[in-house]
């Protein structure tokens, strides 16, 4: 993969977000509050060719992120890990993994969470472990989400929402997962789904595509999410479903290899330039793989 082609391509990209911004600006002056800085432009800011490879792998190109390497944020009513540079966590080594920019591990305390905030450009998605989100935005939709549901939030040219935790004294764990879309400007949609106890004959549930009419939600990005709980000494190959994508694997659950490489809970790895991995489980596993396009455009 060239660099200078990948970093130009990153940064004219970055050119083509003047009307998403016009548009977080224009919303928040008629409110004489403060100018709301574009989230695409602040996620582009923090784009390169990061994804680095692992020196301990050699049959296929791959990055390693493990669990205890992640930026980690407490703010009291929220705990965050950071497996990309988000806020205040900053690694040059650690920005993205192709398109996909944020994997926020988040804890939030019973009867807080993030008050009304604006997004632009960005294909965010949300995936309940533990207890009620309750979401509430600008285009009137009011949801509470759990574990077993996966939510999509296409920013477009601007959108605010909220995110609580609704229960008073239980906490709310989920991931929050943004990637830059390869469509800019769109119409702010909103969707869930309640995801089906099995998967039809696969391991591996889809739980997001570009197409509406697949399975689970989708998104202005050619990208696939596919969950799957793996029994332990059971082995699954994953076919990529694009030559120009990678996978990024989580381990929310239990202990995988890929290949050669181990991973335990909480663990990321990311490959690129292959068809296709082999994921075996060492004990009862479960297992987020996000199937992204690894340049804007």
């Amino acid at each position: 993969m060239d660099r200078k082609k990948f970093l130009k391509k990153l940064l004219l990209g970055a050119a083509g977000v003047t009307a998403g911004t016009s548009t977080l600006n224009a919303t928040n002056n008629s409110k004489n509050t403060k100018t709301v800085k574009s989230t695409y432009d602040k996620m582009m800011k923090q784009v390169g060719f990061n994804h680095l490879p692992n020196k301990e792998i050699t049959t296929m190109q791959s990055v390693l992120h493990k669990a205890d390497t992640r930026g980690y944020a407490n703010h009291g009513w929220l705990q965050s890990h950071h497996t990309f540079s988000f806020a205040n966590y900053y690694n040059p080594e650690r920005l993205h993994f192709g398109v996909l920019r944020v994997l926020n591990d988040d804890v939030v305390q019973g009867g807080r969470g993030f008050g009304k905030h604006p997004h632009d450009n960005m294909e965010i998605i949300s995936i309940p472990l533990e207890g009620d989100l309750e979401h509430k935005d600008s285009m009137g939709n009011v949801a509470t989400i759990r574990q077993g549901d996966v939510q999509v939030m296409s920013a477009g040219t601007g959108i605010f929402h909220s995110e609580y935790n609704k229960s008073p004294d239980k906490e709310v764990r989920f991931l929050q997962i943004w990637m830059f879309p390869n469509k800019k400007n769109v119409v702010p949609r909103y969707d869930q789904i309640t995801l089906a106890e099995k998967a039809n004959g696969s391991v591996f549930q889809q739980v997001l595509s570009p197409n509406a009419e697949d399975a689970g939600v989708w998104v202005h990005q050619n990208a696939w999410f596919h969950i799957g709980e793996m029994k332990a000494g059971t082995k699954e190959t994953y076919q990529l479903k694009d030559p120009k994508n990678g996978v990024y694997t989580f381990v929310l659950e239990g202990e995988i290899s890929i290949g050669e490489q181990a991973l335990k809970k909480r663990d990321g790895y990311g490959v690129w330039d292959t068809n296709e991995i082999s994921i075996k489980a060492s004990k009862n596993a479960k297992v987020l793989l996000m199937d992204v396009p690894m340049q804007l455009g």
